[in-house]
């Protein structure tokens, strides 16, 4: 294997990005199976990783221990000479230029003006007509100019990111020898037998890395979860649907996105991806943007809807006279005369999926429930009667670290009675009440929800930045730079080497 004729521009950020980003499902590429969350990362975000890897891992490399070389050299006016290098030891490397880029061929990593220190023994013997001759001692080497690429195939394999090192090469320009003893003839002897086998052994060992990092790198992605647990109802489906797609400059991740539904509740399988027109940031140039369908949204409405999740019995609310039928005493006169200062309880339940519509700049929707009207009277809870109740909300979408999170506000509401065992109600006398129940409980409650929110994709140990957020046609796109918080050792998850050999070098 060997450099190629042409360099390609690289991108080691790519790799990461399998881990940065999220996996999918998919065999083709038609709109059905597109992802419903993107994930773009621009050439300032391929930069940023690449220093970041760089400073981190440079310093985890050495040592490296080559094998011992021994070579009988003819040294003029000296004869034959036993040479033996030992503890041949890489003690340091230095960082030249590199760059990354991405094309058609492969993921493609080029290095150059790397620099390393090495140390090592050195020992020699030869006979002469009256007796032997032996000395030894230590030395060090400086070796400057090396180079390396490697061309990387970067694939969608059953929804994780299958890695495969498709050609590599390392080349060492020149070396420097400085012995410590030693004969004057023998430190030119040293250098012309040992100068290319010391290059060879150094280019050896460092592509030897490079293969079995990509190996371990393989089988890293391919042990990448397919799913982010979100609580106990759910989790995010963070499958690849398809290969990456690349360009000179910046990488396109697709992944499903959709939530799923845990304990065997059933999760929404009738979701297409629609052709959307793209939308964009305004500001300023960021390492990373990520695209949400507004069907990302609607998958949760349905796993959680389906799950029962979304009804609940209010006992405690700030307005507390709803909560005793004398609180009711002006409202629905009949409830009170027949349960008179009896304890009450709300009995809510939405009653069909909410829907999300995302807007320019907003997100609107509207939740049918109902409410029924409990009395606990003698031990005894009574359903007295049922309003239904359809509420039009519009919200907004924020970041909270790396959680997407929103909140509602109301817009308007309509009610009706859907069924009563105490007679007919004034439903004009009904409706401050209901106002104020929408206003104190069932917003806020959704809210208190909606502020966890859900995980981006982003790798553990980093923080989104500077973050810009536009909602518009059907599409939430987040853009944002990365910071490292150093929360989360990244450089565990990676073989070191690896990056090191293709960065350092």
């Amino acid at each position: 294997m060997g450099l190629s004729p042409k360099l390609m521009a690289p991108s080691a950020f790519l790799i990461v990005l399998a881990l940065l980003s999220v996996p999918t499902n998919a065999q083709n590429n038609s709109i059905e199976d597109d992802g419903f969350i993107s994930v773009f990362i621009s050439s300032k975000g391929l930069g940023f990783v690449k220093d970041l890897l760089l400073h981190k891992a440079v310093s985890s490399l050495t040592p490296i221990e080559l094998k011992p070389i021994e070579k009988i050299v003819k040294i003029p006016l000296v004869g034959q000479v036993d040479i033996l290098l030992s503890d041949i030891t890489i003690q340091s490397v230095g960082v030249g230029t590199s760059y990354v880029s991405s094309g058609e061929a492969g993921v493609v990593i080029v290095a150059s003006g790397g620099t390393a220190n090495m140390s090592m023994n050195w020992r020699y013997s030869y006979d002469t007509w009256l007796f032997p001759i032996s000395d030894k001692g230590a030395a060090t080497v400086l070796v400057e100019g090396m180079a390396m690429e490697l061309t990387l195939a970067l694939k969608d394999q059953n929804g994780t990111l299958s890695l495969s090192l498709m050609d590599w090469g390392c080349f060492v320009k020149d070396i420097f020898v400085k012995l410590d003893g030693g004969a004057t003839w023998f430190y030119q002897g040293l250098v012309d037998a040992f100068k290319e086998q010391i290059a060879t052994a150094v280019e050896e060992s460092v592509s030897k890395r490079i293969r079995e990092g990509i190996i371990k790198l393989d089988s890293l992605l391919q042990s990448v979860p397919k799913e982010i647990p979100i609580d106990h109802v759910a989790a995010l489906n963070v499958t690849f649907v398809k290969d990456p797609v690349s360009s000179n400059s910046s990488i396109d991740f697709e992944i499903n996105g959709l939530f799923t539904a845990k304990n065997n509740v059933p999760a929404p399988n009738n979701y297409h991806k629609e052709h959307r027109v793209p939308i964009s940031c305004t500001g300023p140039p960021k390492m990373i943007e990520i695209s949400l369908d507004e069907n990302v949204f609607n998958s949760a409405t349905s796993v959680y809807f389906k799950a029962h999740f979304m009804s609940w019995v209010v006992n405690k609310m700030p307005d507390k006279s709803l909560l005793n039928t004398d609180g009711w005493k002006y409202i629905v006169p009949q409830l009170y005369s027949q349960y008179p200062d009896d304890v009450v309880n709300l009995n809510i339940s939405v009653s069909s999926q909410p829907v999300l519509k995302i807007a320019d700049d907003k997100v609107d929707t509207t939740i049918y429930s109902d409410m029924i009207i409990d009395v606990l009277d003698s031990g005894e809870i009574i359903q007295v009667a049922c309003i239904s109740l359809v509420i039009n909300a519009t919200g907004s979408i924020h970041i909270s670290k790396n959680n997407l999170t929103g909140s509602f506000g109301l817009t308007g509401f309509t009610m009706s009675l859907k069924w009563s065992n105490i007679g007919d109600l004034e439903m004009h006398q009904v409706q401050a009440a209901m106002s104020t129940v929408i206003d104190t409980v069932i917003l806020p409650y959704l809210n208190l929800h909606l502020e966890k929110g859900f995980p981006l994709p982003v790798l553990p140990g980093f923080t989104l930045e500077n973050t810009e957020i536009v909602c518009k046609n059907s599409q939430v796109m987040v853009c944002s730079d990365v910071v490292h918080t150093g929360e989360y050792d990244l450089y565990k998850l990676l073989p070191l080497p690896l990056w090191v050999n293709m960065l350092s070098i």
